[in-house]
């Protein structure tokens, strides 16, 4: 449980604009949403990816790194995965038995398999959409346990986009059409506590010395 009392008094060590910042930001993020990449190689196109989920109000973004282990590339994220949760995974088979736990079913993003095209794509289902690697694409472990497969309908001689690329544009489109309808998409109200506690924890100068004293002076 957050301790409201505390959360109050850190947010007097936020400017007014920064509280506002945070009201706005946190109001559209979702996690009706999330995005995985698996062992994608390229580092630049992982932290792309975290800064399109941040920019469309992705709140979780999961990485798989099965056979690539790298740091996420802070320049080119340009400081979104300090606002969005990064959940770190060693197989593919973890992160896809967590996801199914929290009752999402799994998107495979492909421009292969022919079942479902971006503006045909039901909204309403609580999805991860997964982006694989650079040539190869997704694991056959990916595919299978797919419950669908959504592709971007492309007429050039080119038959696949960068997967930061094709990222943007698949959370562009189904974050537009989810915050048309009455679905109930929004953080809840513990998760935006929590998320607000979370920010200004990473926000404020000297967090641990204005939490002990906030403290002892109870």
């Amino acid at each position: 449980m957050i301790d409201l009392k505390l959360l109050e008094h850190l947010e007097t060590y936020l400017t007014e604009n920064r509280k506002v910042r945070f009201d706005r930001v946190l109001s559209q993020r979702t996690k009706h949403f999330t995005v995985a990449t698996e062992d994608v190689y390229q580092l630049h196109n992982t932290s792309a990816v975290i800064r399109s989920c941040d920019v469309f109000g992705i709140q979780e973004v999961h990485i798989v790194e099965e056979r690539n282990s790298k740091r996420i590339d802070r320049e080119i994220a340009m400081g979104a995965q300090k606002w969005v949760d990064l959940n770190r995974y060693s197989t593919v088979s973890d992160c896809i038995l967590d996801l199914k736990e929290k009752k999402y079913q799994i998107v495979a993003t492909t421009p292969h398999t022919n079942d479902c095209e971006l503006h045909e794509f039901d909204i309403t289902k609580k999805s991860c959409f997964f982006f694989g690697r650079e040539t190869e694409g997704l694991s056959q472990e990916v595919m299978d346990a797919a419950d669908c497969y959504l592709k971007i309908p492309m007429v050039g001689f080119t038959e696949s986009l960068n997967i930061s690329v094709s990222a943007a544009i698949i959370l562009q489109h189904v974050t537009t059409k989810l915050r048309q309808t009455t679905i109930n998409w929004q953080l809840t109200e513990e998760e935006l506590l929590e998320k607000r506690l979370d920010w200004i924890t990473k926000t404020i100068k000297s967090y641990d010395e204005i939490v002990e004293r906030f403290y002892n002076q109870q």
